[in-house]
């Protein structure tokens, strides 16, 4: 039998040595530990500057939103400046036009004035883009026709436009203004 004094001397020996093994992980785990304390001073230094990017990202982005709404609404005050600005003759000739014919009492030159201030206001209009519509004898088309009425015709077949009541325009490429007609039935 192992006698009580060599039992107390293994468990003292025992406990040697797992006294010198935690010795030596000690440092070990204290080199690890410092590593991982830099590596996550590391990350939240990332962090940090990640979050101002993304704060002056965002700043950035609503100082563009607000330039644009800005100038959206300066654009939408001023779009009519530019045809505007080509009408004021047309108005002035009209002007002229009205004095002309209120002082002479010539109405016959009236029709002429305001004749040709009406090719002119046309002309500045075909110029931005506003067309009118050739409508009569075309198939009707409620894209760009409105019925207003439909009559009978031994001219034309079913579904044609027989007659112009409302002129239409197209802007651009773009129906302003549907023509108003009368299709055959």
């Amino acid at each position: 039998m192992v006698s009580t004094k060599e039992q107390q001397n293994e468990a003292v020996e025992a406990e040697e040595v797992v006294t010198a093994e935690q010795m030596d992980q000690a440092p070990e785990e204290a080199v690890a530990e410092e590593a991982e304390d830099a590596r996550y001073a590391e990350l939240l230094k990332l962090a940090e500057e990640n979050q101002q990017r993304y704060l002056r990202a965002q700043a950035d982005f609503d100082n563009f939103r607000r330039r644009t709404v800005k100038e959206k609404e300066e654009l939408g005050q001023y779009a009519s400046m530019k045809l505007i600005s080509q009408l004021l003759p047309v108005v002035d000739n009209f002007e002229r036009a009205v004095a002309a014919a209120s002082v002479n009492g010539d109405f016959e030159s009236l029709a002429k004035g305001v004749d040709m201030i009406f090719r002119q206001l046309e002309q500045t209009l075909e110029q931005e883009g506003l067309k009118a519509m050739n409508v009569v004898g075309e198939p009707f088309n409620p894209e760009f026709h409105q019925a207003i009425m439909q009559v009978e015709s031994d001219e034309h077949e079913e579904g044609i436009v027989v007659e112009e009541v409302q002129k239409g325009y197209i802007l651009k490429e773009k129906v302003l203004r549907p023509a108003m007609v009368k299709v055959s039935g």
